[in-house]
């Protein structure tokens, strides 16, 4: 794996391989030289904290949600990121403490949000693409977690991206949660497998038909990787030395798992 290179990370830690995330810190760059307040909005996960941080990297950094707090850290500051802006239980008064104290005002947001009242706070209100729009810094941002994997857990020969299907749900927190686990799988031994399942149930055992209920923690990872590796459920069932109607009742009752539905 070839290590990220200089160009696309810069000092924010924001990855910029694509234009639109380009676009994005081309934006930010300015907004450090102005005074102006500004909106960063965009979905879970996209780096919306990361450049509000680099456009006041010295300022408080409060969730919205957190309105007493908020009010009383707006009397005794000059400038302030406020996060989830979305989540602010009083809009209109959180504005107005923002110009009653003229305080600087850099805020993140999801993209669907709007409200009549931010229009007259933020004179720059830009957005941070999902990922999912973003496939240039996925393929970066993978191999900078892939770089990070190594220095927590040393060297892994064997783990290869070539059929690596990026989870973005939550765009990097997801992918990168993801990464780290199957970096850390790769090498994984049977006893510490064992000992991640048996960490797992410990707190969930108590009924009677325990067995039965987690059955499925081994079932369906082996009929998920047999159905990924041998295409067949022919062949599978005589790798695993079942009968086609057994293994056809089992995939049937592991549906909702196999299929990723819960």
């Amino acid at each position: 794996m070839e290590q990220v290179a200089a160009a696309v990370v810069d000092v924010t830690k924001f990855l910029t391989a694509c234009e639109a995330s380009s676009q994005a810190k081309k934006t930010a760059t300015l907004l450090k030289t102005l005074t102006v307040n500004a909106l960063i909005t965009g979905e879970h996960g996209v780096g919306k904290k990361t450049l509000a941080s680099f456009i006041l990297p010295d300022a408080f950094i409060i969730d919205a949600s957190n309105f007493d707090e908020l009010l009383l850290s707006l009397e005794n500051t000059q400038a302030i990121i406020i996060t989830n802006l979305d989540n602010s239980p009083n809009i209109e008064r959180l504005v107005q403490a923002v110009k009653e104290n003229n305080v600087r005002v850099i805020a993140t947001a999801k993209d669907s949000f709007s409200h009549r009242a931010i229009d007259e706070l933020f004179s720059v209100k830009f957005n941070i693409p999902p990922l999912r729009e973003r496939m240039e810094d996925v393929k970066a941002l993978i191999e900078k977690f892939v770089s990070e994997a190594i220095v927590l857990f040393g060297e892994c020969s064997n783990f290869d991206v070539s059929n690596f299907k990026p989870d973005l749900s939550q765009n990097a927190i997801s992918l990168k949660r993801q990464v780290m686990i199957n970096y850390l799988l790769q090498d994984i031994q049977d006893s510490e497998l064992m000992d991640i399942i048996e960490h797992y149930l410990y707190d969930k055992l108590g009924s009677k038909s325990d067995y039965r209920n987690y059955l499925y923690l081994y079932e369906v990872p082996l009929l998920k990787a047999g159905l990924h590796k041998f295409k067949s459920q022919v062949q599978l069932a005589e790798s695993l030395g079942l009968n086609r109607n057994t293994l056809r009742k089992k995939i049937t009752e592991n549906k909702k798992y196999i299929e990723g539905k819960i």
